[in-house]
């Protein structure tokens, strides 16, 4: 593939209808309102966030999250490759007198531990967090403390709900696991920083109340977590990491200084002060998201946020696609189109808010459709069809024409995503048609064993 600089010399200043197609585009001044909005609500709410890069798997959005010199660079990642990626951006926020910290989002295995170490050594003490929840993770982190030259920092992983992975409340300390993880504090292996819980409960949520109810559930079984094991964790300052987009998005509807729900009061109260009462423990509350600055139909659908808008207002991601054909000749039980886009383009998750695969946006469009809006309908691995959504204007012709761009809101980014290289860039507030390509960003994209080989090579 070439090279960013090369990508950005052919690209820039082009009209993004004319790029090969299918292609993934991101607008950013979407982007930068959606951070902007998040770093609002999280600094008026006096907490702390952790912004998750495994939905875009780039620095640059990276960066945006983390937007506020005054906000710590904490990230999580799903892959070592977006670790990575990652360190040239921790060392600028390192150089601008920020703290920094990247947790390996998934539970500890063995593979990983070099890779993760060999970074940390080369970012600095306190870098890089681990996931504990099983007492054989922990074996593992002699290894990390003897490469790093540091002790691992480390979250535990509670399960509040979501059962993919985590510990119960109840049962923090599994075959004592608390206990080995004391020792290893002793010993130098291990810095405890709190417990952490990801629930995607809250993407069945259909309104802000009910994302509140969900961020509230997880706050409470850390908070459970917690008071059933004090004697571990008096006297310490611990974070408790919560959250998921919705969640997150839900604590914005707090800086209306309206409590006109339940939910809105106590999850002020809760983010403003976890315990009521003194435990000998001091706890900060952290919001964790990952995929708010792009959003997709999925997310959308939840309705977390009281301002939340429509799709081609508040989706920063989109697809663009060729038409390929058009069935208006009563060739099928009613009018159809087949775009050059499938599965691989898109991903093939579903959204509970309508039955299909993608939204299409009026980008473009010249001809006017009525109220219903069309919708990619039924999909394959290299292309898919587009119909009506409501079945009321089945009788009308689709008005797209053999060769005609389109763009696509997928329902879910983090998956639409994972089949590009590279991102192209507009910004729809320097240019409204959101069309002239002002940046190109590769996403970390590829195998841990390629970094693997890397890492070992620069050794």
């Amino acid at each position: 593939m070439p090279s960013q600089q090369q990508l950005r010399d052919f690209y820039v200043g082009q009209d993004v209808g004319d790029v090969p197609k299918p292609a993934l585009v991101l607008d950013a001044a979407i982007i930068r309102r959606h951070c902007q909005a998040m770093i609002r609500a999280v600094k008026k709410l006096d907490v702390g966030f952790r912004a998750h890069v495994k939905s875009h798997k780039t620095a640059e959005i990276a960066e945006i999250q983390v937007g506020d010199k005054s906000l710590d660079g904490n990230f999580i990642a799903s892959t070592v490759l977006e670790i990575e990626t990652l360190v040239p951006l921790l060392r600028k926020l390192k150089a601008e007198g920020r703290n920094v910290n990247v947790l390996y989002g998934i539970p500890l295995v063995p593979s990983k531990v070099t890779q993760i170490a060999k970074i940390a050594r080369e970012v600095g003490d306190g870098s890089i967090a681990v996931m504990i929840d099983h007492p054989a993770q922990i074996d593992y982190l002699p290894s990390f403390s003897a490469i790093a030259k540091f002790p691992a920092s480390a979250f535990i992983k509670v399960d509040s709900g979501y059962h993919r992975a985590g510990l119960p409340p109840t049962a923090l300390n599994k075959q004592g696991l608390l206990n080995k993880l004391a020792d290893s504090e002793k010993q130098g292996h291990a810095r405890l920083l709190g417990v952490y819980s990801h629930s995607s409960l809250s993407y069945s949520a259909t309104t802000p109340q009910k994302a509140m109810y969900h961020l509230i559930n997880e706050i409470d079984c850390c908070k459970e977590a917690i008071q059933r094991h004090l004697q571990f964790f008096s006297q310490r300052q611990l974070v408790i990491s919560v959250g998921a987009t919705p969640q997150a998005l839900s604590s914005q509807n707090l800086l209306q200084n309206d409590n006109s729900c339940p939910e809105m009061a106590t999850l002020r109260n809760l983010l403003l002060a976890p315990f009521s009462t003194d435990l000998g423990v001091k706890v900060k509350v952290e919001l964790h998201a990952g995929v708010y600055p792009l959003l997709d139909m999925q997310q959308l659908s939840t309705n977390a946020g009281m301002q939340m808008r429509s799709p081609q207002e508040e989706v920063a991601i989109s697809v663009l696609a060729e038409v390929c054909s058009v069935y208006n000749d009563s060739e099928r039980p009613y009018p159809e189109a087949l775009l050059a886009a499938g599965t691989l383009a898109l991903g093939r998750e579903p959204c509970p808010d309508y039955s299909g695969w993608a939204i299409l946006s009026p980008w473009r469009q010249s001809t006017p459709g009525p109220a219903s809006r069309l919708i990619v309908k039924r999909i394959s691995q290299e292309h898919s069809i587009v119909t009506w959504e409501d079945k009321q204007a089945n009788s009308l012709d689709i008005p797209l024409a053999v060769g005609q761009v389109v763009k696509l809101y997928p329902n879910h980014a983090c998956v639409a995503a994972s089949f590009y290289n590279f991102y192209f860039i507009v910004d729809s507030d320097q240019d409204p048609d959101a069309a002239s390509i002002v940046d190109v960003w590769v996403r970390a994209r590829g195998s841990d064993m390629t970094d693997s080989i890397a890492l070992s090579r620069a050794q």
